[in-house]
């Protein structure tokens, strides 16, 4: 794997645990919304933590879409799961909440699944049914059908 693909992957994770921090931050100091009270959702724009997060969360939505277009879905989610790991680091540390020793314990067994699964290939091999290369994708003998 490339420098660039590690570098999308690491995005996707970073991208994700910053801007779901972000929006807490930022939704802890709006308060509570409500989809009855449309004015309130609304004014939670004005808030640069809101804001910031919804970006960066359109950024992990670019980087994962990326991710997807060159491996398998498979290889793709367990490898984002490491923001799981920051997100509660930044959880801890920065938005000083209370993180629980059986979550620690969730979040390492994340990690060490994530270990697995990264020692294997980003994409699997598929086999076609159609051999000939020139034979239109949708054609088919009626047998087939």
């Amino acid at each position: 794997m490339t420098f660039r693909k590690y570098l999308v992957l690491a995005g996707v994770a970073v991208f994700a645990a910053l801007g779901d921090s972000m929006l807490s931050r930022g939704m802890k100091d709006m308060g509570a919304v409500s989809l009855a009270r449309l004015h309130t959702l609304l004014a939670a724009l004005d808030d640069p933590w809101i804001v910031g997060g919804i970006l960066l969360l359109l950024a992990f939505f670019a980087a994962y879409m990326t991710a997807l277009s060159w491996a398998d879905l498979t290889y793709v989610v367990p490898a984002t799961s490491l923001g799981y790991v920051l997100l509660a680091l930044i959880a801890k540390f920065v938005l000083h909440e209370q993180v629980t020793t059986l979550r620690w314990v969730g979040i390492f067994l994340i990690a060490v699944g994530v270990s697995c699964v990264a020692t294997g290939p980003e994409l699997t091999s598929h086999r076609h049914a159609r051999e000939p290369a020139d034979e239109p994708a949708m054609a088919g003998s009626r047998e087939e059908r």
